[in-house]
């Protein structure tokens, strides 16, 4: 079977090789490339196209949210995990933006950091889970309200929120819990889930756009 590639980069010498180890310790995974700084991840991971990136979020000139929006608009099908340093609204938020796949703080134990990997290989996105934290769930509804405003400096109109990712939002930003949001609109869970992934694209897609103006 044809191992996943996967390329590494953060500061810390040892936080990367103990990724490394805990990677290669699974035979299905293959590291083809390592840096200290994410300034070198673009060029490699565009000549290599692994199929997981996992970068540095906070240290460089370059943010591995920048680098992130830069691989997902020329490599749509490499699947970025961001490490941070510690979570944060703002950084949670900026990488949700970025289209990466999923965030981790470097605390992350090994078992969770594979579930990880191998949630994004297919082509999960554990990084839509965040939208449930009420202050994020804000932050994105103030977003798109924005990018209404913003209509004519984007480079295509914005995609707007349907009207139940519009209501689910405002519960989550209220407090309300998935079950409880399940009961009063009279959905099933798995298809808020579902909803979440859509809010994610969409908001996404009008950074893009937005950036590209």
């Amino acid at each position: 079977m044809e191992k996943v590639r996967v390329f590494l980069t953060d500061w810390q010498i040892l936080f990367r090789a103990g990724v490394h180890l805990t990677l290669a310790a699974e035979k299905s995974y293959e590291i083809i490339g390592e840096a200290a700084t994410n300034e070198w991840a673009l060029d490699f991971i565009e000549r290599h196209q692994p199929a997981v990136a996992i970068l540095n979020a906070d240290h460089g000139e370059l943010t591995g949210a920048e680098i992130t929006k830069r691989v997902k608009r020329n490599l749509p099908s490499v699947a970025v995990i961001l490490m941070m340093d510690g979570y944060g609204d703002e950084k949670v938020f900026t990488a949700l933006k970025s289209g990466a796949s999923a965030c981790l703080s470097k605390d992350v134990k090994p078992d969770d950091l594979l579930k990880t990997v191998r949630g994004v290989v297919q082509g999960e996105y554990p990084i839509s889970q965040w939208i449930l934290q009420p202050v994020i769930a804000s932050q994105i509804l103030n977003e798109f309200e924005i990018f209404e405003k913003l209509r004519d400096k984007m480079s295509s109109l914005p995609v707007c929120l349907s009207s139940l990712e519009a209501q689910i939002l405002q519960h989550i930003s209220s407090g309300n819990s998935l079950v409880e949001i399940a009961r009063k609109l009279d959905i099933s869970e798995d298809i808020i889930r579902q909803r979440l992934y859509t809010i994610l694209g969409k908001l996404v897609a009008n950074d893009r756009n937005h950036q590209l103006k």
